[in-house]
């Protein structure tokens, strides 16, 4: 199993990269993760629009879904007989999104597979189980399992029990990191600090984290070292071009 990072920051892009976005490829399977702004142009450096044969939204804030509506938008208007392309979110979370576009454009681009977080499912050859984390919006952290590997991602969230049980034993916890440690009160309960995540990466045994989601500003290497205090394996920052492979 491989995954791309096409993006890691949080909020909005900066110049040099964009939000939260990965690739995982599996087996010839490409699975879009959170395409959020700015990631559908690192993702058309790699293959064409018509190469994803699955989109996984954690939340319908913008910084996890927005470049959903270009990618469809390629496809569809590159080829009309296309086939649509299955798009996971949870339940209205892109309605907003779907609807920015003239009446009909995309509709035949897309078949949406809407769910609660805390469902399973299947997605071509990855087992997925989703838990429902807190965020000011509906957020489905998720388990993507295939072949004996586990990916985990928690979209955006703040503290919860279910973290580790999510987190149990993955080859690679893909967390929300924001803040380096403290969190500002505005943001206490709905956002997470790379020294919790080192704290939980812990307690769940996974066997490396990538931290994504930082606040525009926020040092890499200190939100490295922050959650390196509490978790001796391997920690990284999400940046865009990073491949990261797993083992199967």
């Amino acid at each position: 199993m491989r995954v791309v990072v096409l993006g890691g920051r949080g909020a909005w892009p900066s110049a040099e990269q964009g939000c939260a976005g990965f690739l995982v490829e599996h087996r010839g399977f490409r699975l879009l993760i959170d395409p959020g702004y700015a990631t559908v142009q690192p993702l058309l450096t790699r293959l064409p629009a018509s190469a994803v044969d699955a989109v996984y939204v954690s939340h319908g804030h913008p910084d996890h879904c927005a470049d959903l509506q270009p990618l469809l938008r390629a496809r569809v208007l590159s080829d009309r007989s296309a086939p649509a392309l299955p798009v996971y979110a949870p339940s209205g979370s892109l309605d907003p999104l779907l609807a920015i576009d003239e009446s009909g454009l995309v509709d035949t681009a897309y078949r949406l597979h809407a769910f609660t977080p805390g469902d399973s499912f299947g997605v071509g050859p990855f087992t997925v189980r989703t838990w429902s984390l807190p965020h000011w919006v509906p957020n489905a952290g998720v388990r993507f399992s295939a072949d004996g590997t586990v990916l985990a991602y928690t979209g955006d969230t703040g503290p919860s029990p279910m973290l580790v049980e999510l987190a149990r034993d993955a080859d690679l916890l893909i967390a929300d990191a924001t803040y380096v440690d403290e969190i500002p009160d505005r943001h206490v309960g709905f956002l997470s600090s790379a020294a919790e995540v080192g704290r939980y990466a812990t307690a769940a045994g996974t066997r490396a984290v990538l931290l994504t989601h930082l606040w525009p500003g926020t040092d890499p290497d200190a939100a490295v070292a922050a959650a390196r205090r509490a978790y001796g394996g391997s920690v990284d920052v999400a940046r865009s071009g990073l491949l990261v492979d797993l083992p199967a």
